[in-house]
């Protein structure tokens, strides 16, 4: 067949024997790599017409590699028919090296291509945007950071490979790598903080410390994993901030994951009220509470007094949720309405803070206009008749579950 080839590239050849030899030679080349772009449109249209199970991943093949894969038959085309268009020597070496070039760069698109089509198949399958999303993430981070680190392998593979192809520079690679003294220690020296990151970005993805959409504290900041890279993560803040760590920060060092088993998560509302605070009352309350809103799972809700001190008792009330932002919603509610109720029905129950005026003490400590005009000291009050001064104050301080 390689036979027949050359045969049809020389007689094409002679039919131009009319013009200029480099322009001959020039034509019969274009030609032959316009001949190959029509073959290979053909060749993409019948893979999109391929029936079967697999139907959908041979589309979204044929379509992400038509590119590569028409460059592709064109570089082998023009190869296969340089020998018989009458090129000089000179010509033909350098369109040959140029062509194994521009096989090898291709080769290294198409397989690139190929990993991502594979895996953004491989990921549609998950919904990341559900309540119980954990498997999804999971899958989702692994795959996108090896993808990178795949695609970093096959860039330094194609490069090496394609210079590796020039005389100079094989020989200048085999001394530096007989050497491998000085030189090879200072070249790892310097990529010393990309290989870490390289490194620390595969431990991630086997080990798995963050996903994607992982609730994390890092830095003092809360927010979700937006995006892991080879080299960096990107954490989205509540506000919209976007804080960029080394991937490595995540082995090094530590920081709160609140999402790394389950999206569920326990939030906490503290009350500092007086000791006449209906405990039962309240308890009732938050149950009422939490019930009236879709943002409580069904699982926690507890009510709790967790301290007593010298002037108030510590309350603790617990309340589940799906996730992290719906936790923070439901502790807010709670919070509101709870205050609400104790100030509409209980205001005894707000912290107070009480004085007793001990006898000869205060403007009404001593008599005045007593019979027979003598002044004499007033009879105490009991202490339930005590003056007392109440003062409104904090009332809730929220922590973390």
């Amino acid at each position: 067949m390689r036979k027949d080839f050359l045969t049809i590239i020389s007689q094409i050849r002679d039919w131009l024997n009319w013009a200029p030899a480099p322009l001959a030679s020039a034509l019969v080349l274009v030609l032959t790599a316009t001949i190959a772009v029509l073959a290979s449109r053909v060749l993409v249209n019948l893979m999109l017409r391929i029936p079967g199970p697999r139907r959908e991943f041979v589309r979204a093949l044929a379509k992400g590699v038509r590119y590569p894969l028409r460059a592709m038959v064109v570089v082998i085309a023009v190869g296969s028919a340089a020998p018989a268009a009458g090129l000089s020597s000179s010509a033909f070496i350098t369109i040959e090296q140029a062509l194994l070039v521009a096989f090898i760069l291709i080769l290294g698109w198409t397989a690139t291509v190929a990993v991502r089509i594979s895996t953004n198949l491989y990921l549609n399958s998950f919904e990341t945007t559900g309540e119980d999303n954990l498997l999804a993430r999971k899958h989702v981070t692994q795959v996108r950071i090896l993808r990178r680190a795949s695609d970093i392998m096959v860039f330094v593979i194609t490069i090496s490979a394609a210079l590796m192809t020039f005389d100079r520079v094989r020989q200048y690679g085999l001394s530096l790598f007989a050497s491998a003294g000085a030189a090879s220690l200072v070249v790892g020296l310097a990529a010393r903080p990309l290989l870490t990151n390289l490194i620390a970005g595969v431990q991630i993805a086997m080990t798995q410390p963050i996903r994607i959409e992982d609730a994390v504290i890092v830095e003092g900041e809360w927010g979700w994993v937006e995006e892991i890279t080879s080299t960096y993560v990107v954490v989205r803040i509540w506000d919209w901030r976007r804080m960029i760590l080394p991937i490595a920060y995540f082995l090094e060092k530590p920081f709160q994951n609140w999402t790394h088993q389950s999206a569920s998560l326990i939030g906490t509302v503290f009350f500092y009220l007086d000791y006449r605070a209906p405990v039962e009352a309240m308890r009732e309350k938050l149950t009422e509470i939490v019930k009236d809103t879709p943002l409580w799972d069904g699982k926690v809700v507890n009510l709790q007094v967790s301290d007593v001190k010298a002037d108030t008792i510590e309350i603790r009330m617990l309340m589940s949720a799906r996730n992290a932002p719906q936790t923070w919603d439901l502790r807010c509610i709670v919070r509101e309405q709870m205050l609400n109720y104790l100030r509409d029905t209980c205001p005894e129950a707000l912290p107070q803070t009480r004085v007793l005026m001990p006898e000869g003490i205060g403007p009404f400590s001593r008599q005045t206009g007593a019979p027979g005009g003598e002044t004499g000291p007033r009879p105490a009050a009991p202490f339930d008749a005590a003056a007392r001064q109440s003062t409104p104050q904090a009332s809730a301080e929220e922590s973390s579950g």
